[in-house]
Parts: C-alpha cells; structure tokens; sequence
C-alpha cells in the first residue's frame, strides 16, 4: 500500500467487516458500518476522532443490515448518511425489518435515509484516492466492488470472500448472477488486486481463480 492506511473492525454477532480507510491527507471513508454493541461503536468512533480522520463518505457494499447496523451512530456523530448503489433501494428501506427477520432483534432505532444511490460511472473519493464502483449483483441486486487502481485493491463486500461466495438464498440473490459477476471480476481486475471481504481474511484475485471453487 502506497499512502492508504486501512483499519479493519471485525464486529457484530455475524463477524462483520467494517473498514475505515484513510490517507495522508488526514480524510477517509468507511466502508461498511456493522458495528452493533455499544462497545464497537464507540471503538469506531474514538479511531476516528483519536487519528483526526475528517469523513467524506459512508458506503455500503450491499444492504443488508450486517453491513449498516452502525449507520445511524456515523449519521449523529460526523453528519454523514450511508450511499449504496440504487438496485438495494429496496433493502434499505427495511433494515429495521430484516434485524427481526434475520436475527430476532427489535433494533429500537431508525436508520438514517440513504444520502446518496450510486450508479456505475460514480467515484468514491477522498485524499488522494478514488474507488470505482462496479456491480456485482448476486448476493443482492446491488452488490458492489469498490475498487483502487491506484493501490490495487478491492473491498468485495459478500460478493467474493476467500475460498467462498456470499450466500444466494436471501431475498433477492440469485446464483447465476453472482457467477456472473465473478466472471466478470476475473476480467476486469489484475490477478495481483488485494481483495478485502466482507467477512474472514483478505485474499488476492489470483488466488481465489486459482483455488475458489466457485470461480471455476
């Protein structure tokens, strides 16, 4: 990594990655605000304020609410509200929904409204960085990679984890598309790119078309 400071907070029931990144120019973004217990929040909240980290953006790989539990402490704290592409409209509106569905929890909070619905040609940018925004629909519509070609790294959301793919059985996934998607990662990213999941260990894009099953 050039000037790119990367800070991984694995948090919430369901091991979550949530990621601040960062540059020397002191701004950053988070990618995937999962933390849920009070504590995680406040661990968040103290890295980014004890490293004078000023925010420029708050995004969601995907929406499911693993991904966005700590939406609403990032909204009140620094005033930012979550982006995440425009085909996940739909489980955004129902976060507090899918907390019930998917693990019993009655949140007891609303989340902030979306600020902003990414599209294809959209830049995430901060410092001296910028991250592409490519579809990778299949463990949700609007699953998304974001990329740096400056660093050669990935965030890959559910989309692509090490030795494994996000689950397709969820409302809305779909098998063949996220195999789709894969192919058309393996095409378009240079084997060497970091890739750095929503859950577990970072990998490379190599590795996982050499050793993932599912990108056979």
């Amino acid at each position: 990594m050039n000037n790119m400071k990367i800070e991984r907070f694995e948090v919430n029931p369901f091991q979550e990655n949530c990621f601040i990144v960062s540059d020397e120019t002191g701004e950053g973004i988070i990618i995937d605000c999962g933390v849920f217990f009070k504590e995680e929040r406040r661990a968040l909240v103290n890295y980014i304020k004890d490293n004078g980290i000023s925010l420029k953006h708050l995004v969601a790989t995907h929406g499911h609410v693993d991904h966005n539990f700590g939406n609403n402490t990032i909204c009140e704290e620094f005033g930012l509200k979550p982006e995440i592409y425009h085909k996940d409209e739909y489980l955004m509106n129902k976060l507090n929904k899918q907390a019930v569905e998917f693990c019993n929890y009655d949140l007891g909070y609303e989340m902030p409204p979306v600020g902003k619905y990414l599209n294809d040609e959209d830049k995430i940018t901060f410092g001296n960085h910028s991250f592409s925004v490519i579809p990778t629909p299949g463990h949700t519509p609007g699953s998304i990679f974001l990329y740096c070609e400056q660093e050669q790294l990935a965030f890959s959301g559910d989309t692509l984890f090490k030795m494994s793919i996000g689950r397709t059985d969820f409302e809305l996934g779909s098998y063949n598309d996220i195999k789709a998607s894969l192919q058309k990662i393996a095409k378009l990213l240079p084997p060497d790119t970091t890739i750095l999941p929503g859950h577990g260990p970072k990998t490379t894009l190599g590795y996982e078309m050499q050793y993932n099953p599912y990108m056979k």
